[in-house]
């Protein structure tokens, strides 16, 4: 009755019903919300934050802002079944100006993008190009179900791009916030309605142990000042019979990209990454090795063992 309760009152109000109809059809900053409301922030986030509390709105941080989307417990199913059952849609001036929130994210996007070409292209001259990358992954990842994928450095969100379509649910997680906002336009653009993304760091992953079938650790490694860890936090978050995919360069000696491109590891051998994975309690191989330059891209696959039936009786 106290959950109904807090419900029914949450909603009771003409704005919190438009902000609930809104976040349910994107992920929306408190600030993008003003914008769309054409409200002030403080009381977008009043009303808020009395929608969270019913559990009909989700809020994360990241950085300076808090996105919102619509909650996934389960005291928010039966007010969004009915809202479903009633067939209510946003007001058209809502969708308009929603429109106008994300043709700003894709021109951000555009323009990080932009000034970023040049590093990136840098780079991706030393080794084989990324579409013959992307292939292998989809290759070694595509002979069964990808099921709850999670990317661990998503950076602008391609390995969600690329994976979430096949996927029943993906979160990507990054540390900067400007990589986040680029992923978060491109994912939207691609309406990936069961993808999302966190500002959260590869050592301390936002999630509970054993929920992801798949992580991806896509040129993510090579950053990490510790990678024992990374994989190991990695592997904390798979499930039983889940797959670890780590791509990223073999060793070289391309020194320049420590002082130009803050690599923190020329690369690594194929029996470090096994050992690691090793560590973490995961069977590991080599899948694929992809030259094509001065650099080798490598992929490696961790495995955790499925249950067995006594277990999972």
């Amino acid at each position: 009755m106290t959950d109904a309760l807090r419900t029914f009152r949450a909603l009771a109000d003409p704005t919190r019903l438009r902000i609930l109809m809104l976040v349910r059809r994107m992920e929306l900053s408190i600030g993008e919300l003003a914008q769309v409301l054409r409200q002030s922030q403080p009381r977008v986030s009043r009303h808020v934050k009395i929608l969270a509390d019913a559990g009909l709105i989700d809020r994360h941080k990241e950085g300076a802002w808090v996105f919102l989307r619509g909650g996934r417990g389960m005291e928010a199913q039966p007010a969004f079944a009915a809202l479903d059952a009633w067939q209510i849609e946003p007001a058209s001036s809502d969708v308009e100006r929603l429109a106008a929130v994300r043709a700003e994210r894709a021109t951000a996007a555009e323009e990080y993008f932009a000034a970023h070409a040049d590093e990136w292209d840098s780079i991706r001259s030393l080794h084989v190009a990324d579409t013959e990358v992307e292939a292998a992954i989809q290759r070694v990842l595509g002979d069964r179900s990808i099921g709850t994928l999670i990317d661990i450095g998503t950076g602008t969100g391609r390995m969600i791009e690329l994976l979430g379509p096949v996927a029943e649910g993906s979160l990507g997680i990054d540390r900067s916030v400007d990589m986040l906002r680029v992923a978060r336009a491109k994912i939207e653009a691609a309406g990936l309605r069961q993808a999302q993304v966190r500002h959260a760091d590869m050592y301390a992953l936002p999630v509970d142990d054993h929920c992801a079938d798949t992580v991806v650790l896509h040129q993510v490694l090579h950053f990490a000042q510790d990678p024992a860890a990374a994989i190991a936090e990695a592997a904390r978050v798979l499930a039983p019979g889940g797959r670890l995919l780590i791509v990223d360069f073999a060793s070289h000696d391309r020194e320049e990209l420590r002082q130009l491109h803050a690599h923190m590891r020329l690369g690594f051998d194929d029996a470090q990454v096994c050992h690691w994975l090793g560590e973490s309690g995961l069977s590991s191989r080599v899948v694929d090795r992809l030259s094509g330059g001065p650099l080798t891209v490598t992929l490696w696959i961790g495995e955790r063992a499925p249950l067995r039936r006594a277990e999972a009786a």
